[in-house]
């Protein structure tokens, strides 16, 4: 839609403030289960214009209310109710989460039009392999996956509604502190229903440092001194966890893992329905978070490959969402990144050639890391090549089914495969902290696994016979990908020579091999 290619052209910066503003102006109200959308619109416009709205379900039906003014959020406070206290007391903690309910229930046995609900998280993936034999092409497949499992605007508004509601809190004791959202919230790759990873920022950048030059002191607050940033983060997390738990309305199983490399404050937040991730400000992973806001932007093929080979991995138990020795979504995304680089004509530039458009204004050093690449989408070259989809996927499994991980890493910063700095089974460059591997967890069981699944899928595309297939009644295309192999019908497994048949294959080279060289031995005597 024209609507959607405008805002994609926003720079990152603009997107969040927009949102961020957009969340202070907006408050959730638990509704009665036989709700007129007319009447509590009508009965809202009284504090204000409502600018958006929309319905979801999360045990009962709530509504996200976006006013046009801040102050409608004051003047309906001023009309809302403490609770009576019955069989518990209150915390007095007057935030924007509300409960209505109708005084006269009984008139409003009428339900003339029934509410539209925002769904919140996506669709099984056996429904959606349904879904996706009906659809004309591979390529069209993959569409279809990504608008089934991408954020809706919605699920966007209401995960920076959790942050901006998080946020209320820190105010408290850091008046211009903000918490906003990182990661996949923001980065065009988030998915329905994946946790929400939020970081307090104190810094207020810009608008002090011209303020400070007037005048003929050199002025600083007293603050209490810390022996290391580390103590100081892990005493604020520790203080707002306790606050969330202690007073904060639907935060529950509040768990504070302040000792973990970036400590951190898990929760459930349960009026959103999200599980959050709280930390304290972490610049490179806000960089991170652009910089994949940016490929998302450049080019639709870039997120429907990513959201399919994550899926994929899924299905296949290459990810997990609990943390060990598989590959993570965020390596997962970088190695599509890499492919899309190494494509000819490239589909995406390198980190090197963003940085080389980039102006005084994206200058970023942090912690004596180059940070810097160009915000301004407009100055980036759209990209000549124009492979098709299902022509990029087939390739993704053929390239790293066929990647040398032996001797090479994955470096987006160059764009190339570079020798490994260190014998990590699987190495991708951090793209700004150029000494890590940010695949460094993942095991030779694994990468070698990733290895098996990707030619046996590269495998199953080459020998695919559509039209046969749909006569059939079987998956084709990406749906047969998505089916765990091995479990398909036994008639198919006895015609496809499949991951079994390859791992024979190459113990009968390896035998041969070995007699060869015996012989070899023999004669050599």
């Amino acid at each position: 839609t024209d609507a959607e290619v405008s805002t994609r052209k926003k720079t990152f910066a603009e997107v969040q403030t927009e949102r961020q503003d957009q969340a202070e102006r907006t408050v959730l109200i638990k509704c009665p289960s036989k709700i007129n959308e007319k009447k509590l619109l009508q009965y809202l416009s009284s504090h204000g214009n409502v600018k958006s709205h929309f319905f979801f379900e999360n045990r009962g039906i709530n509504a996200l209310i976006e006013f046009s003014e801040k102050s409608s959020i004051a003047s309906l406070q001023d009309a809302v109710g403490i609770p009576s206290a019955t069989e518990h007391h209150v915390v007095p903690f007057k935030s924007r989460l509300f409960t209505f309910t109708l005084k006269n229930p009984v008139s409003q046995h009428v339900e003339e039009t029934p509410l539209h609900l925002s769904p919140q998280c996506h669709i099984p993936v056996k429904d959606l392999i349904q879904k996706l034999c009906l659809a004309d092409s591979i390529s069209s497949q993959m569409y279809m996956l990504l608008n089934e499992y991408q954020l809706t605007e919605e699920n966007i508004k209401l995960r920076f509604l959790a942050c901006s509601l998080v946020r209320d809190f820190t105010r408290a004791y850091f008046p211009d502190s903000t918490v906003k959202p990182f990661g996949s919230s923001v980065n065009t790759f988030g998915k329905l229903g994946s946790d929400v990873d939020m970081f307090l920022d104190f810094h207020n950048t810009g608008k002090h440092a011209t303020k400070m030059k007037k005048g003929p002191f050199e002025m600083e607050y007293q603050m209490k001194r810390l022996p290391s940033e580390r103590l100081a983060t892990q005493r604020i997390l520790s203080v707002i966890g306790d606050c969330l738990d202690n007073f904060g309305p639907g935060c529950v199983n509040v768990q504070k893992i302040l000792n973990a490399r970036c400590p951190l404050v898990k929760f459930s937040h349960q009026p959103t329905g999200f599980q959050c991730d709280l930390s304290v400000s972490n610049s490179i992973a806000t960089r991170s978070s652009e910089l994949l806001y940016i490929y998302g932007c450049l080019d639709s093929r870039v997120r429907a490959l990513v959201f399919t080979i994550r899926c994929w991995a899924r299905v296949h138990g290459l990810t997990n969402s609990a943390p060990g020795t598989w590959i993570t979504n965020f390596s997962l995304t970088m190695m599509v990144m890499f492919f899309l680089q190494r494509r000819s004509p490239p589909i995406i530039p390198t980190l090197d050639q963003l940085k080389e458009l980039a102006d005084e204004k994206d200058k970023h050093i942090i912690g004596g890391y180059d940070c810097s690449f160009v915000s301004d989408l407009t100055k980036i070259k759209p990209t000549k090549n124009t492979e098709p989809l299902d022509v990029l996927l087939a390739e993704f499994f053929e390239y790293f089914g066929n990647f040398d991980f032996r001797k090479n890493s994955i470096n987006l910063r160059k764009g190339k495969e570079v020798n490994k700095p260190e014998p990590s089974p699987l190495y991708i460059w951090n793209p700004f902290e150029q000494d890590l591997n940010i695949s460094k967890n993942v095991n030779q069981p694994q990468l070698e696994k990733f290895v098996a699944m990707a030619r046996e899928s590269a495998w199953i595309l080459q020998k695919e016979d559509k039209t046969q297939q749909i006569i059939n009644k079987e998956p084709w295309g990406l749906a047969a990908l998505l089916i765990p192999f091995g479990r398909s019908n036994s008639s198919k497994m006895k015609n496809r020579k499949g991951i079994a048949s390859e791992t024979i294959r190459g113990l009968l080279d390896s035998l041969k091999l070995n007699n060869a060289n015996s012989q070899q031995k023999a004669v050599g005597k």
